[in-house]
């Protein structure tokens, strides 16, 4: 096997443009595969977004409707 010097330089290009879409094709796999634990993080951040409006809710009365119905139940005894 008795290459030249063209042949070596298409060779060695050759091999370089083939690692670099292997590279790119097991970083896209990679990636796809992070993507099914990101859906499984969507729904979590989901649910958390859902807590986060009861939380908001349950403050809301626990503070403002809490002290309204104490006046309201307290109200007529101070009286």
């Amino acid at each position: 096997m008795d290459l030249g010097v063209f042949e070596m330089v298409v060779l060695v290009t050759l091999i370089g443009c083939a690692t670099g879409v292997i590279s790119k094709y097991l970083a896209t796999e990679r990636k796809t595969t992070k993507s099914m634990k990101s859906e499984e993080f969507d729904d979590a951040l989901d649910r958390i977004e859902e807590l986060e409006d009861r939380i908001n809710i349950l403050e809301k009365i626990g503070t403002d409707e809490h002290r309204k119905l104490a006046r309201e139940f307290n109200g007529p005894k101070q009286r």
